[in-house]
């Protein structure tokens, strides 16, 4: 399997030494998994919908390990589809697992490409699991010496393989380090004398995601103190008969399961692997296969730390006179690309600037400040463009904008000339903040690409190298101590020489002003360019409208609205949260007594434990993927009744968090200067277009409690004002009988009577007279339930009802209403067929799962 290198390629092989070799083996299945999951919430995806997530996770985790811990030897493993000799034993193995998404599945041919691309082996026997593959392998590598082994994996299951030569290099989850777990952190880890009792407790405490047994009622601490007392499972059974309780009656009673489930964690070391380690061994790879494969999926991010790298050509070149196309890999940069950028710091250069501005039809801007904090921020200047490759760059004196160029900007920025910019509501606060208030119409790139792909991240940089093929210099690479000696006339050549050193960040006021306006500058003119892209795409998808009316003017409003803030009543939330501890604290006592012990409340292992090992509240109870019991309000809520521990336990959480979340911490959001609190709104957070509220957040909190509505009372007018409240009247069955233009529903607004009572005489099929209050209730919660999909398991959830009860409300309620149905239906049609859905206002929600075969 040894390959020659290619003529483009990266040598990371290690010059012989005394050091051992170092063999890294992936559990390739694990690692996409795990990527692909990280970003459940909010996929990567490149401009044609693919979900990238996997590739990336898992390029960024193998490239980091080849960077930076200079393996020797290196093989990613797989799994295959073939039943193996654990499903064979039993069945059910893993037979729990849902089918992988398809995305997900989707991903594995890519990862492999790429291992391919970087000439890496691909270990995959049919009949074992990656896991067996792996292990064999650091079997091998310890038997032969000379090599320290790291497995790659998430899966404590390796756990039984580590020795003095054979450690786990697990993953960092949510930005952290990687961690590297060697014998004496395992044994330790586990509270054992050798790594294979590992599997000992392993077979005794069972496996929920590999859906291995166990023993009933073993739970983590029991198998480990178990193993400690008799140092082998087989030893422990064999003396089952001597264990008093609940736990010996389960031993005897298990002893066939018990040693199953210890066969099944036992991970194979002598699969017939046909590989040697000059097979294994890590030779240069093919540099370009690999930053092609990142292009075609827009991995961007990873293609940078290869394109360094690239082979370079003459079209790479900067040229004098034209721009010439990017080369085919390469990502262009301030260096490659002719430009003409003008500082502009004098009266008579403002003056020209200004006439230049006041004949312009459209022109882009951005602010440079001194902070992202709109209330200190010192604009220290404002870059114009309006031509693609030339920009100006207007620096503000140290002594602020005189009273002449602060009637120039408002005679600019109140012209009928469109205002381009990016994130421009931050520019639009800071321009306010200085005495400028500015007119539309605008056009912001950011929301234009957030209306046109939701999903998707809308930073400059990374739509400029999306859209543009083009990479912006960023500030860290300019705010650097060594800034004071750079060449004012090769910006490129500076950062390129500081973007790499870890250096303290230099003011922004400090840099000198040729590389500050010459930075400043490219930002205006990459958002010039994108502009025109962008503007191009939304009329393409028929978005323009609903971004001129509805979104672009909304950004004048919201600057507004921040800026005014609105004040609190600080003495009235000291009352509230007052009550709320003695609350709080009195439901701790009450739970600690129905559980008979004192526990974490905050803590969901333990309270877990609690109600469903030591109360036994549900035969059944659900867990997490890590095998903990589930504790969320849903699952709590599904029990309400069955003790009164759960009562206690979900008004504890409903005063804790109404505390902790608001009533201590609004406070300290209270501007000095204004008194006020100053909430953040975005516009690009939902997909759906919904508006957003950050630090703090203001847009959640509780109407339907009276604590929470005491809350709200804690908002109060300035002086001389009043705060008006206004609601629509049942506004989304309005919008259905609207969309739907079912008779019944929209007779039932025109004769101006109550909705869910019609509702409730047309399911139950009586007069609205004879409609009583539960009627009414469980009528209301089908109008809302069913617009927004409610299934008649959720349904029977909501009502406390047999689900089919609520089968036969929802039956009902279509056939009364059946041009609801016949919407909903066609909705979907259309959505599968179009492969987005759309609101009355015509945004749109593309939706690429809708054709998944998985539901």
């Amino acid at each position: 399997m040894s390959q020659s290198a290619p003529e483009n390629s990266l040598d990371l092989t290690l010059e012989k030494t005394s050091e051992p070799m170092r063999l890294f083996l992936l559990d390739g299945m694990a690692l996409i998994y795990r990527a692909h999951f990280a970003f459940a919430q909010n996929p990567i995806r490149n401009s044609k919908g693919i979900n990238t997530s996997a590739l990336y996770g898992f390029a960024s985790t193998m490239l980091n390990i080849i960077e930076q811990e200079r393996p020797t030897h290196l093989g990613v493993a797989f799994d295959t589809h073939a039943p193996t000799e654990r499903h064979i034993l039993y069945p059910d193995y893993k037979a729990q697992r849902q089918a992988a998404p398809e995305e997900l599945l989707a991903a594995i041919p890519q990862v492999k490409r790429l291992c391919q691309a970087m000439f890496i082996p691909i270990l995959e026997i049919d009949g074992f699991e990656a896991d067996d593959l792996i292990g064999t392998l650091a079997q091998r590598a310890d038997a032969h010496g000379g090599f320290h082994t790291f497995m790659v994996t998430p899966d404590k299951d390796f756990c039984q393989l580590v020795s003095a030569t054979t450690s786990i290099w697990r993953p960092g989850r949510k930005g952290s380090d990687h961690e590297v777990l060697d014998l004496s952190a395992v044994l330790a880890q586990w509270e054992i004398k050798r790594p294979e009792q590992v599997i000992d407790i392993l077979g005794l405490w069972g496996d929920a995601s590999d859906n291995i047994p166990g023993v009933p009622g073993v739970g983590e601490k029991t198998a480990k103190k178990l193993i400690a007392d008799w140092d082998s499972m087989e030893n422990l059974l064999a003396n089952a008969a001597s264990l008093k309780g609940k736990i010996g009656d389960s031993l005897l009673a298990h002893n066939d399961q018990a040693l199953l489930s210890k066969k099944l964690a036992t991970i194979i070391t002598d699969a017939p692997l046909e590989v040697s380690w000059d097979d294994l061994a890590l030779i240069p790879h093919d540099v370009s296969a690999a930053f092609e494969l990142f292009q075609e999926f827009e991995l961007r991010t990873i293609a940078k730390r290869l394109a360094s790298r690239l082979p370079q050509s003459p079209t790479s070149q900067a040229s004098t006179e034209t721009s010439e196309a990017p080369p085919v890999h390469a990502l262009r940069t301030i260096r490659d690309v002719p430009h003409q950028y003008h500082i502009v710091d004098s009266p008579d250069q403002a003056r020209v600037l200004f006439q230049q501005l006041a004949e312009q039809t459209a022109f882009c801007f951005d602010t440079e400040t001194t902070s992202l904090d709109v209330a200190t921020a010192k604009l220290l200047g404002i870059s114009f463009s309006w031509q693609a490759h030339e920009a100006w760059y207007l620096s503000v004196p140290r002594d602020g904008i005189s009273a002449a160029w602060q009637q120039a900007l408002q005679d600019i920025f109140h012209s009928k000339a469109k205002k381009i910019g990016h994130n421009l509501k931050y520019d639009l606060a800071i321009l306010h903040h200085h005495g400028i208030s500015c007119a539309g119409p605008f056009c912001d790139t950011m929301l234009a690409h957030a209306l046109l792909h939701p999903e998707q991240r809308h930073s400059m940089d990374r739509l400029s190298e999306g859209l543009l093929h083009y990479t912006p210099i960023k500030f860290a690479d300019i705010a650097s101590p060594e800034v004071t000696a750079a060449p004012a006339d090769d910006l490129f050549a500076f950062a390129a020489s500081t973007a790499s050193k870890n250096k303290a960040a230099l003011s922004v006021e400090h840099i000198p002003l040729a590389i500050l306006g010459e930075y400043a500058a490219e930002d205006a003119d990459v958002t010039w360019q994108l502009a025109d892209l962008l503007e191009k795409e939304l009329a393409a998808e028929q978005q323009t409208t609903i971004f001129e009316t509805i979104e672009a003017p909304l950004i004048p409003v919201l600057v507004r609205m921040e800026q005014q803030g609105i004040a609190l009543d600080t003495s009235a939330l000291t009352e509230i949260g007052q009550e709320l501890q003695l609350r709080i604290d009195a439901m701790a006592s009450s739970i600690h007594q129905h559980a008979g012990t004192h526990f974490n409340l905050n803590s969901p292992k333990q309270l877990g434990d609690i109600l469903f090992n030591k109360l036994q509240l549900a035969a059944k109870a659900k867990k997490t993927t890590t095998g903990q019991f589930k504790t969320d309000e849903a699952t709590l809520t599904t029990l309400q009744g069955v003790h009164p521990i759960i009562d206690d336990i979900l008004t504890y959480r409903e005063a804790s968090k109404l505390k902790s979340t608001y009533v201590d911490a609004l406070p300290s959001h209270i501007r000095a200067s204004t008194g006020r609190i100053h909430t953040t709104f975005h516009q690009l957070v939902a997909a759906t277009g919904r508006l957003a509220s950050t630090d703090p957040n203001i847009q959640n909190i509780p109407i339907r409690s009276e604590d929470g509505r005491r809350v709200r009372k804690a908002f109060i007018p300035a002086s001389g004002h009043l705060l008006l409240s206004c609601d629509y009247s049942q506004i989304e069955l309005r919008v259905m009988a609207a969309l739907s233009g079912d008779p019944s529903m929209i007779d039932a607004f025109r004769r101006n009577i109550d909705v869910h009572t019609a509702t409730a005489a047309k399911v139950y099929q009586i007069d609205e007279a004879s409609v009583t209050r539960e009627m009414r209730s469980r009528a209301k919660m089908v109008n809302f339930g069913i617009i927004y999909g409610i299934s008649a398991f959720g349904l029977a959830q909501r009502l406390a009802i047999s689900r089919t009860e609520a089968s036969t409300l929802i039956e009902n309620y279509f056939a009364q209403y059946p041009g609801v149905k016949s919407y909903m239906e066609s909705i979907v049609t259309r959505t599968r067929e179009q492969g987005f859905t759309e609101t009355l206002s015509g945004r749109r929600r593309h939706l690429p799962d809708i054709h998944s075969s998985n539901p």
